[in-house]
C-alpha cells in the first residue's frame, strides 16, 4: 500500500471517528450521524481542503460499506408489520383506526403516481430527461431515518407509527426492485431481466436452508464462543448473493438487500443484530458516507445555474409527492399528525445515493447531476426529522403507556395487574374461558379478558403481539415456551415466560426470552433474606422499592446528575450503560439508553419515569 493511500485512509477513518464526538460536543444531536459524516467528507474532500487521494483501497472499503448499508436496510424491514389480524382500535377522537396495511399501500401507490406526474413535469420543462430515474428518486423513502425517528418519539407501536413504518417499508422494497429494473433496462439488458428471478429463487432456497438449520442444537452450540457460526453464515450469505447478483447482471446492492431481508425473515437473536450493526455503523458504513462527501464538488454544483435551480425544485417535488397522498390520513387523524407524518416520509438518503451513484456509473447522468441528487437527499434528512419532532402533537407523546399483556390468570398475575401503575402501563390479563363463579370474582376485581385457547392465531386476533411486554404465565411450560419464541420472532421487545425445566430455560435465554421460575425465585429470595436482610427490606417495601428507568429523553443527554433539575424524593443507586455498571455521583453524565436503578416513593418514581422515558420535543 502506498504512503499517500495509507494517509488518505487514516484521514477518512479519523474523520469518521470524530464526527459523532463533534456532534455531541456542539449539541447537534438533531442531525443524523450519517449526515454529519457526509458534511465532514465535504470539508476534507473536493469541496474543502481536498486531502483525500482515491485509490483501490479506499474504493474497496467504500464499496463494502455501501453493500453492508444495503444489507442493514433489508435487515431493518420487519415483515411482521404486514401480518393481519389486528383488532379494530378506537382512536382518542372516537373514530375507528383504519386498516394499517391497506391505507399504507394506498398511500404509497399515491406517492408513486404523483412522483410519475412530477417526473414528466420535470422532463416537460427541460430540467431532466430520464422519467424512470426521477420517479425512483422522488418516490423513495429512507427507512434508515424513519425507524430511529419513530423510536425516539416512542410511537413505533402506535397506529400512526405503524402506518408510517409500513409506507416506508413498502417504498424501500418497491424502489429497490424498480432500481434493479431501471439499471437492467438502461444498460441494455432487457433480455436478461428474467435472470434476476434466479437470484430471488436462490434467496428462497437459502431461506429454507437457513430456517431448517437455525433450530438445530449443533447450530445453537456453534453460535457461542469463538466459533460464532451465525455471524459467519450472515457474511457468507451476503457475499454469495452479491456475487450471484452481479453474475445475473443485477447490481450488487440488490444481492446485499436481499440478504438483509432473508436474515430479517429468519428472525435472528437481537445480540447478533447488535453485532452486525456495530460492525457496519462502527467501521465500513462511516467510510462510505465520508467518501460520499469527499466526492461531492459543491462549488461546481453552485456555479451551474441549471443545477442550482434544480435543488429547490427537487425538494419541493419530494414534499408534494408525500403531502398529497398522506393527506388521506386526515380522515382519521388531526392535521398536525398528518403534516408531521408527511414531513418524516419526505426524508430520503440511502436509495437516492444508490440510484445516483449507479446512474452516474452506467452513464445515465453526469457526476454533477448525481451530486445534486445526493445534496438534496442530505438536505431533506437534516430538515424533515426536525420538522416532524416540532410539529408532531406533544400530547400524543406524553400519553404513551407501555402495553403489558399477561397470559394466564393465577395468584401472581392477578396481583401484578393490580400493582402495576395505571399511569405508566396499560395492563390486560388474558385467560381461557372461566366458569361462572370465577368470572364474577375476576370481573369485579381484575381486568381479565377471556379467550378460547392459547393458540398463536387466537392471541394474534387479540392483538397481543403488538404489546411492549408479554408475560406468559400459564401452568404449562410446554405452552409457554413456543408462545415466548413466537413472540420474540414477532419482534416483541420484552417477553417473560414461566419455565421450570433447566434445559428449556437455557434454550429460551438463547432466544432472548426472560425466564421466570417459581423455584429459582423463591431460592434467591430466601438466600437474600438470610444474607442481606436490609436489602430485602428495600426490595419488598412498597413505598421505597428499587425501580429501573430507561433514559430516552434527548433533553437530558449529557447532563450531569448535579445539574439534573428533578427535585423529587428519588436516589440514583446504579447506572447500567451497555455492559458497564456505574456507581453514580454528582459529575456522572446521563446518556441515551442508560438504565437507571433508583429508589424512592412510588409517586416520585412515576414522575421521573414520565420525565425520562417519554420524550418531550422542545
Amino acid at each position: 500500500m502506498e504512503g499517500g493511500s495509507l494517509t488518505s485512509i487514516v484521514i477518512v477513518v479519523v474523520a469518521a471517528f470524530l464526527t459523532p464526538l463533534l456532534l455531541h460536543r456542539f449539541k447537534l444531536n438533531v442531525i443524523p450521524v450519517v449526515i454529519g459524516e457526509i458534511i465532514v467528507g465535504l470539508i476534507i474532500g473536493k469541496s474543502g481542503f481536498d486531502l483525500i487521494e482515491k485509490d483501490m483501497w479506499l474504493q474497496t472499503l467504500s464499496t463494502l460499506g455501501f453493500i453492508f448499508l444495503m444489507f442493514l436496510s433489508g435487515l431493518e424491514i420487519d415483515f411482521t408489520a404486514f401480518s393481519g389480524g389486528k383488532k379494530s382500535i378506537t382512536l382518542p377522537n372516537g373514530k375507528k383506526e383504519p386498516n394499517r396495511l391497506k391505507v399504507a399501500t394506498i398511500i404509497f401507490i399515491g406517492i408513486l403516481i404523483v412522483s410519475i406526474l412530477l417526473a414528466y413535469l420535470f422532463v416537460f420543462i427541460g430540467l431532466m430527461d430520464d422519467v424512470m430515474l426521477l420517479t425512483l428518486i422522488i418516490s423513495t423513502i429512507s427507512l434508515g431515518v424513519v425507524v430511529p425517528t419513530l423510536k425516539d418519539a416512542h410511537i413505533m407501536k402506535t397506529g400512526i407509527g405503524q402506518i408510517i413504518l409500513l409506507i416506508a417499508v413498502i417504498a424501500d422494497l418497491v424502489t429497490m426492485i424498480l432500481l434493479t429494473v431501471y439499471v437492467s433496462l438502461t444498460s441494455g439488458g432487457e433480455g436478461n431481466l428474467w435472470l434476476i428471478l434466479i437470484l430471488f429463487a436462490a434467496g428462497v432456497f437459502l431461506y429454507f436452508i437457513g430456517k431448517r438449520f437455525k433450530t438445530r442444537a449443533l447450530f445453537e452450540k456453534l453460535s457461542r464462543g469463538t466459533t460464532q457460526i451465525g455471524t459467519r453464515a450472515v457474511f457468507t450469505l451476503i457475499l454469495v448473493l452479491v456475487a450471484l447478483s452481479e453474475s445475473v447482471g443485477a447490481e450488487n446492492i440488490l444481492g446485499a438487500f436481499l440478504a438483509g431481508t432473508l436474515v430479517s425473515l429468519l428472525a435472528p437473536n437481537q445480540e447478533m443484530i447488535r453485532q452486525l450493526d456495530s460492525f457496519g455503523y462502527g467501521f465500513l458504513i462511516p467510510i462510505f458516507f465520508v467518501m460520499v462527501g469527499v466526492d461531492l464538488d459543491l462549488w461546481s454544483l453552485l456555479s451551474d445555474k441549471h443545477l442550482l435551480l434544480l435543488i429547490p425544485l427537487l425538494i419541493l417535488a419530494f414534499l408534494i409527492s408525500k403531502f398529497i397522498p398522506v393527506f388521506l390520513l386526515k380522515k382519521w387523524y388531526d392535521t398536525k399528525t398528518v403534516v408531521s407524518s408527511a414531513f418524516l416520509l419526505t426524508s430520503t438518503l440511502s436509495l437516492v445515493i444508490a440510484a445516483a451513484k449507479i446512474a452516474e456509473r452506467i452513464g445515465a447522468i453526469t457526476a454533477a447531476m448525481s451530486g445534486t441528487f445526493i445534496l438534496v437527499a442530505v438536505i431533506t434528512c437534516i430538515i424533515t426529522p426536525i420538522l416532524f419532532r416540532k410539529i408532531f402533537p406533544k400530547e400524543n407523546l406524553q400519553e404513551r403507556k407501555l402495553k403489558v399483556s399477561l397470559v394466564g390468570a393465577n395468584q401472581l398475575t392477578l396481583s401484578v395487574t393490580r400493582e402495576l401503575s395505571s399511569k405508566l402501563y396499560e395492563v390486560t390479563l388474558y385467560h381461557t374461558i372461566l366458569d361462572k363463579e370465577e368470572k364474577q370474582i375476576a370481573s369485579s376485581l381484575f381486568n381479565v379478558k377471556e379467550i378460547h385457547d392459547y393458540e398463536v392465531a387466537t392471541l394474534e386476533a387479540e392483538g397481543i403481539f403488538s404489546s411492549d411486554i408479554i408475560v406468559i404465565m400459564s401452568g404449562d411450560e410446554e405452552v409457554n415456551a413456543p408462545l415466548a419464541i413466537e413472540a420474540k420472532h414477532r419482534k416483541v421487545e420484552r417477553v417473560i415466560a414461566r419455565i421450570e425445566t433447566p434445559d428449556l430455560q437455557e434454550m429460551l435465554r438463547n432466544q432472548e426470552v426472560e425466564v421466570f421460575s417459581t423455584l429459582l425465585s423463591t431460592q434467591a429470595l430466601l438466600r437474600s433474606l438470610i444474607e442481606s436482610p436490609s436489602v430485602m427490606k428495600i426490595l419488598t417495601n412498597q413505598d421505597t422499592s428499587l425501580h429501573e428507568i430507561n433514559m430516552l429523553n434527548h433533553e437530558f443527554e449529557g447532563m450531569t446528575l448535579r445539574k439534573f433539575p428533578f427535585t423529587g424524593d428519588v436516589i440514583f443507586v446504579r447506572i447500567f450503560r451497555g455492559k458497564d455498571s456505574i456507581v453514580p455521583h454528582g459529575d456522572t453524565e446521563l446518556h441515551m439508553n442508560d438504565r437507571l436503578i433508583v429508589t424512592g416513593s412510588n409517586e416520585y418514581v412515576d414522575d421521573l419515569k414520565k420525565e425520562l422515558e417519554f420524550c418531550e420535543w422542545c
